[in-house]
C-alpha cells in the first residue's frame, strides 16, 4: 500500500439537532441529540482512516487551549509533533436538519496560521515518497495556502500525489476562487470535489462534463472524483473513461464530513492498488455508514471490502 497522509483543518465540531423550523429570536428549543467530536476536513477523513485500520500521517495545529489539547489526544502519537498556536482553537457548532442537511457557525480560532512549516514539523518527504497527500480545507488555512506553490514543489521532488478538495470558500465561488482553484488543480494529480463545486468551478451543468472539463487542466493521467451524495459518485479516469456508482439507500442522521469520510475511504482504496470502480464503491459505503449512525460508525478494518446493502 502507497503511504497516506491528510494535510489540513482539523477543528471542533459541536453538533446539534435536528431543527426545524429555524427558532425564532431570544427562543430555546430542545434537540434530539447532541455530539462533541473532531472534525474539519482533515479531522474527519483522518478519523475515517483511524477506524478502518489504515496507516497515515496527519499534519495540522491546534490552538493552546482546553479544546486544542483534546484534539491532539484524540490521534495519539500521530499529534505529538502538531504545532501550538497562541490563538484559541476553531469551534465549528453544526445543526443538523431533519432533511440530513445542516448549518455551520464557525469561529476563525487557530485554522488560518496553519503554515507549510507546520507541516514540515509532521511530515517527512522520505517518507511519504510515491504516496498520496490529501489536501484540504484550503479556504481555511490562510498562511499555508499562501504556499501552495511550494507545497506543491516539494510533493513533486518526492513523488507525492496530491488529492485536493478544497472545500467551500467562506466568499463563495468567486471568480478569483475558481482561477485559485484551478490553479492548485493544475499541480494535483487527484481532484475530490462535490457536484455543485463540480458544476461551478467548470461552469457545466452536467456533472460528467464539468468532470471532463476540470480534468483537460490537470496533469496528464489526473482523476476528477464528483461526489453526488445521495446520488452516488462518478469518476473520469486517467485514460478519460468514466466510472460511476449508486450510494446505499440509508436513513440519514447527519451528513456532516460525509464528504471528507468518502475521501478517507476512496484515497485508501486507491493507494492499495484497488480499480476505480472498487474506489468510488469504498467511498460511498463508507460515507453512507458514518451517515446513517450515531455515534458515528465507520466500521473497521475490513469496512473497505464489505458492503453496506
Amino acid at each position: 500500500m502507497r503511504p497516506l497522509a491528510v494535510i489540513g483543518n482539523v477543528n471542533v465540531d459541536l453538533i446539534l439537532g435536528p431543527a426545524a423550523p429555524w427558532p425564532k429570536a431570544g427562543t430555546e428549543i430542545i434537540v434530539d441529540h447532541d455530539e462533541l467530536r473532531v472534525g474539519g476536513a482533515a479531522g474527519n477523513s483522518a478519523l475515517a482512516w483511524q477506524a478502518l485500520g489504515v496507516e497515515f500521517e496527519i499534519a495540522a495545529n491546534i490552538g493552546s487551549d482546553q479544546f486544542g489539547r483534546w484534539l491532539s489526544e484524540a490521534f495519539g502519537h500521530r499529534s505529538d509533533k502538531w504545532p501550538v498556536r497562541p490563538e484559541k482553537t476553531t469551534l465549528s457548532v453544526g445543526i443538523t436538519h431533519p432533511d440530513g442537511e445542516r448549518t455551520f457557525f464557525t469561529t476563525r480560532g487557530h485554522l488560518p496560521r496553519f503554515s507549510l512549516a507546520d507541516v514540515f514539523a509532521v511530515i517527512e518527504g522520505a517518507r511519504l515518497q510515491g504516496g498520496y497527500a490529501l489536501l484540504c480545507g484550503s479556504f481555511l488555512t490562510d498562511d499555508l495556502t499562501e504556499e501552495y506553490g511550494k507545497f506543491f514543489d516539494w510533493a513533486d521532488s518526492h513523488g507525492i500525489t496530491v488529492a485536493l478538495d478544497t472545500g467551500w470558500p467562506l466568499d463563495g465561488w468567486t471568480d478569483e476562487n475558481c482561477a485559485a482553484t484551478r490553479a492548485w488543480l493544475s499541480r494535483s494529480g487527484v481532484a475530490l470535489l462535490n457536484e455543485v463545486e463540480s458544476t461551478t468551478l467548470a461552469g457545466i451543468a452536467d456533472p460528467i462534463e464539468a468532470a471532463r472539463q476540470i480534468k483537460s487542466h490537470m496533469p496528464a493521467g489526473a482523476i476528477v472524483v464528483v461526489k453526488r451524495g445521495p446520488d452516488g459518485a462518478l469518476t473520469i479516469g486517467p485514460d478519460g473513461s468514466l466510472v460511476s456508482v449508486a450510494a446505499p439507500v440509508v436513513d440519514v442522521v447527519d451528513t456532516i464530513g460525509a464528504g471528507d469520510v468518502f475521501n478517507a475511504a476512496f484515497l485508501a482504496a486507491l493507494a492499495s492498488g484497488e480499480p476505480l470502480v472498487s474506489c468510488l464503491m469504498a467511498g460511498t459505503e463508507v460515507a453512507s455508514r458514518a451517515i446513517s449512525t450515531l455515534p458515528r460508525n465507520y466500521g473497521g478494518p475490513t469496512s473497505l471490502q464489505e458492503p453496506l446493502r
